[in-house]
């Protein structure tokens, strides 16, 4: 039995090394394309990061897509460095996170978003599942996306005041409790 399981593990770190070289390639062809546009490269725990200017997105996104065979938008989400360590150009940081299913590759591409003025083009045109994420992050952030056909609040009620994951939102929140109807509960069903 030692055996079998022995073999197995080597076969998986076997195709974890040969996914981590597929995905450095495919991050290599991205930075290529890029040039001098490229912010900045990493490599989080055995993912590839790239970080491009934020009015090169649209156009990195779509070419990761058409060029490369990123053929899912897994996830879009945003994150706000106002209280983060270390030093950051901008305020928000928006993050695609994408998948080739083809190679079994996964790519995450962000860019930095200036407080003034959070406004970005949506990804709805190159991915349609980018629908719901970039609504939860108007919602949450109020980082705009022009040319989504539906942004408005997907979470919260549209009349609330505020974007409750920005790090200068009160943790208590702002009494919103207090401005909500109160729906009472209905009796418990009866089973017999």
């Amino acid at each position: 039995m030692g055996k079998i399981y022995a073999e197995r593990r080597e076969r998986a770190a076997e195709s974890a090394a040969r996914r981590v070289e597929r995905e450095r390639r495919l991050a290599d062809a991205v930075c290529a394309w890029l040039g001098k546009d490229l912010v900045k490269r990493e490599a989080f725990r055995d993912q590839q990061v790239i970080y491009v200017p934020i009015e090169r997105a649209h156009e990195t996104l779509a070419h990761c897509k058409n060029a490369l065979g990123f053929d899912q938008l897994t996830d879009v989400t945003a994150y706000d460095t106002l209280k983060l360590e270390g030093e950051h150009p901008e305020r928000f940081v928006m993050v695609w996170i994408l998948t080739n299913l083809g190679q079994e590759a996964r790519l995450r591409v962000k860019a930095y978003l200036n407080e003034d003025d959070p406004v970005l083009p949506t990804a709805t045109d190159i991915w349609r599942g980018a629908d719901w994420p970039e609504r939860e992050v108007y919602d949450m952030y109020g980082i705009e996306f022009t040319g989504h056909y539906n942004l408005k609040r997907l979470l919260l009620p549209e009349g609330y005041v505020g974007h409750p994951l920005r790090k200068d939102y009160p943790l208590r929140g702002r009494g919103e409790r207090d401005n909500f109807p109160v729906i009472p509960r209905t009796k418990k069903a009866s089973y017999e």
